[in-house]
């Protein structure tokens, strides 16, 4: 799959997200949570808990584009969380380390130790460790589709389902020297293990993909894939095909499709 270049497509996010954002989440925001430590650095994750009646339930949120990942990113993102966490759930807005100083696998390790973070720590946030979510867009969702789908013996969390948007699902033909999306400059040999069309089997949680069908950077078809793969395995499932829309946040009636989609996928399987 060949992808263009991202950093045009960040801009439009940030300026989309918050024109979005019309009104504030009731949340109380619990900022620079530690969920581990690299290279000498504290890696951290914000979480928004519900000012109103919580349900219990969370979402584990990928804050990810080009696996670049930082507070900007996350403000960009942050309509998204207005709606769940107005329904009740507790929101971890996941950052990990960031390209071009970090690649793809790094990104993951980082996410999957943060998850199983959120899993230990769930109920400090009054949050029932086996009611938590996971969600992002675009490089957030392929993380998203790593959490939920791979396993091995270090797993004692997994998500209890999967809302991934427009998400990359094979990284092993993207994996190499590449100018525009650095976080895949790296050994092509443990491409494999990053993608999450590897690890489909029967016991996934049920998965939600959203997906525009004028997606260029990441096409279509990387969700068709996936959606094909797990009811082969099946796995429950979900696939909501926004018509006309581009790679980034969706507007308009789209954005309320996908909005809608979310939510209501977590109130039905979490």
């Amino acid at each position: 799959m060949r992808l263009s270049k991202f950093p045009a497509v960040l801009p439009l996010l940030t300026g989309l997200a918050f024109a979005l954002l019309t009104s504030t989440a009731r949340a109380e925001i619990i900022r620079d949570v530690i969920y581990g430590h690299k290279d000498g650095l504290a890696m951290v994750m914000d979480v928004y808990q519900p000012s109103g009646d919580a349900n219990g339930a969370g979402v584990a949120y990928m804050i990810s584009g080009g696996w670049m990942s930082g507070i900007r990113m996350q403000q960009a993102y942050e309509s998204m969380f207005v709606p769940l966490v107005d329904a009740g759930y507790t929101v971890f807005a996941i950052r990990h380390g960031s390209s071009p100083r970090y690649f793809v696998p790094e990104a993951w390790a980082d996410v999957s130790q943060a998850f199983q973070f959120v899993g230990d720590h769930a109920a400090e946030y009054d949050v029932d460790p086996n009611r938590i979510g996971v969600s992002g867009i675009s490089a957030g969702g392929h993380l998203s589709l790593m959490l939920g789908l791979y396993t091995d013996d270090n797993t004692k969390h997994r998500p209890a389902a999967v809302v991934a948007y427009m998400p990359p699902v094979d990284i092993r033909s993207m994996a190499g020297p590449n100018d525009n999306f650095p976080a895949l400059n790296f050994d092509p040999i443990l491409a494999p293990g990053v993608s999450p069309i590897e690890f489909v089997s029967s016991d996934d949680p049920p998965t939600l993909l959203v997906h525009g069908d004028a997606d260029e950077l990441v096409p279509i078809a990387n969700s068709e894939r996936m959606q094909a793969a797990l009811k082969a395995a099946g796995v429950k499932n979900d696939f909501l095909v926004i018509p006309g829309a581009p790679h980034g946040l969706f507007q308009g009636e789209g954005g309320k499709r996908a909005a809608s989609a979310l939510l209501g996928w977590f109130e039905e399987n979490l």
